[in-house]
Parts: C-alpha cells; structure tokens; sequence
C-alpha cells in the first residue's frame, strides 16, 4: 500500500496534492474527488466505484474542501462545502484518483474503481 507523507490541501484550492513515499505526487481535482465520493449514500453498498451524475452541475462551493482528516491509518475523510462528509478515501483509492489529472473531463468520468 502507498502511504502519504505529506497532503496539501490549501484553503480556497480546487487541487488535492499527495506526496506518497516513493517521492510520486498526485495531483486530484476537488471536482473529480467528490464526482466520485465513495460513501454508501453516494455509490450503494456495492458494486464499482463510479462518477456520480450531476456532479458536475453542483455549485461551486460544493467543492471546497473545509475539512481533511485520517480516518485510521489508512485513509482520509473529508468535509465539502455543503457539509457532505461521509466519504472515506483509502490512501489506494486516492492514488489510482491520481491517474485521472491528465485525461480530459469525459474521460476520467468513464472510469470505475474497485472497492
């Protein structure tokens, strides 16, 4: 498992950066960490992983990341804008996120992540 050694998440941003232990960084959308939230209210119990439609359309401050917190020792829990904060990102979940910076918009949205 990759593990972070330093998160940055500055106040006002739209970027999530990771730095994780091999000297790799990934850099993630707010956009794209919330389209595809991994809580149950936002994905079911099961199956895949995917975009949540609409996502797109929600206001702006939908997006802003008001807090960041571990969640063990293995993920992160977040807190967006319009206080939707049940999502738990597990440090590999994150990092295959990471994969999506440079593909287009449509692109990254067609991806599907295992649980």
């Amino acid at each position: 498992m990759m593990t972070p050694v330093e998160i940055r998440a500055p106040r006002g941003a739209r970027l999530l950066e990771v730095v994780w232990e091999d000297g790799t960084s990934s850099l993630i959308s707010h956009q794209v960490l919330r389209g595809y939230c991994p809580c149950a209210v936002c994905q079911g119990h099961s199956g895949s992983i995917r975009w949540v439609e609409g996502t797109e359309t929600l206001p702006d401050g939908t997006f802003e990341l008001v807090e960041l917190r571990p969640s063990g020792q293995y993920a992160l829990q977040m807190t967006w804008g319009d206080g939707h904060s049940t999502g738990i990102y597990t440090f590999s979940f994150l990092n295959e996120l990471g994969g999506l910076f440079d593909l287009s918009a449509e692109e990254s949205r067609e991806k599907t992540f295992g649980r």
